[in-house]
Order: structure tokens, then C-alpha cells, then sequence
């Protein structure tokens, strides 16, 4: 097998989700995989792992998605790490690319140092819960990633989303992926408003 060229190296996107069973971890792999690999047409692995319980238990999805063949279907160190609990922050903060991106639901997730340039949090299951349903949360955060990452494309996320979802519900989480892209665009917006106004400050 021929190995990656550096450009295809550089393409190359490692992606970690953490949280805790039953808040749709696995399943927001799934989503990204499926929106990389059918909308977007690139080369994308998923591996998950569970803690000891089902529900209430640490657990993780493994996203890498890359432009050419992937021959190492495990993160080791990601590029960009989501943390839907504090636990799955503990656990695998460290493990982020000392440029890598950090993702974490605020509320969720208190220890975070979000004064990192590419450190950003969002309410992910407290607007969820203003929808009505907790258990989108996975969703809003993806719509967030989306927005703030480029790692996918909106149309490819947007798609797989009303994909994956149980019929009857694909308009409330297309919502709930939207609110989560609003914040993330709106989130970006507000950084590059205080660089600028800092940039101006300077003597």
C-alpha cells in the first residue's frame, strides 16, 4: 500500500467525540461519517467504544476522514476533540494536537481552558432542552462542529442528519442542527470581531 502523501497528510482529519451513554455519541459518528464519506465523497473510518454500562457509561466515536486511503482506523491524536461531559474531557483532553480544536458543551464541561484560541463551548443540551428534546444535543453540537471546523460540509451534514434520524423527527433535529450552526457562525463572527479589536488597539 503506497503511504499518504504530505498534502494528503495535511487533509487528513482526526476527529474524537466523548460523552457518556445515551446522549448520542456513537450515533453523531455515525452522522459525520455519513455525511463525509456519501455528501462529500471522501475516505472516512468510524470506530466507538463503550464504558461498562450501556447508559451512564463513558464512550467515544472515532471519525477520521481523510482524502486518500486510510490505513489506521484508530485517533491517536486528535484534530478536533468533542466533549459532551465532563468525564470524557478528563479523559481525553490530553490527547489533543497541541493545535487542535476543542469542542465542549459549556454547562457540561466546567475544568476546560476555553481561552485557547481554538477552544469553544456551546450549550449544546440546554438548547436542546429549549427544543424540547434533551436528546438532541448530539445534533446541536454537530451543527456547531459543522460551523466552526469546515471538516464536513453543511449540504453533506444536513443530508446525513435527516438520514439518521427516526422518521417523524428529521424537521425538529434539522432544527436543532441549524441553532447549533447559528451559534458556531455567530461564535466565529464574535472572535474575529474582538481580534480585530484588539489588532486596533495596538500602538
Amino acid at each position: 500500500m503506497t503511504s499518504l502523501s504530505s498534502a494528503d497528510e495535511r487533509a487528513l482529519k482526526e476527529i474524537l467525540i466523548s460523552g457518556f451513554g445515551g446522549q448520542g455519541v456513537v450515533l453523531a459518528g455515525q452522522i459525520l461519517g455519513k455525511a463525509a464519506s456519501l455528501g462529500d465523497h471522501k475516505e472516512c473510518t468510524l470506530t466507538q467504544s463503550y464504558g461498562p454500562e450501556a447508559r451512564g457509561g463513558a464512550c467515544s466515536a472515532q471519525v477520521i476522514i481523510a482524502e486518500a486511503t486510510i490505513h489506521y482506523p484508530y485517533v491517536r491524536r486528535p484534530d478536533i476533540l468533542v466533549c459532551l461531559s465532563q468525564g470524557g474531557y478528563d479523559k481525553y483532553g490530553s490527547q489533543l494536537k497541541e493545535d487542535g480544536t476543542l469542542l465542549v458543551d459549556g454547562d457540561l464541561v466546567r475544568s476546560a481552558d476555553l481561552s485557547a484560541p481554538n477552544s469553544f463551548a456551546i450549550p449544546s443540551t440546554r438548547m436542546a432542552e429549549e427544543l424540547g428534546r434533551r436528546m438532541m444535543a448530539n445534533i446541536v453540537m454537530l451543527g456547531f462542529l459543522t460551523a466552526i471546523t469546515e471538516a464536513v460540509t453543511v449540504d453533506a451534514m444536513r443530508t446525513a442528519v435527516t438520514r439518521s434520524v427516526p422518521k417523524g423527527t428529521e424537521e425538529l433535529n434539522l432544527t436543532a442542527f441549524n441553532k447549533g450552526h447559528d451559534f458556531g457562525l455567530a461564535t466565529l463572527k464574535g472572535r474575529r470581531k474582538k481580534a480585530c479589536g484588539q489588532g486596533g488597539a495596538q500602538p
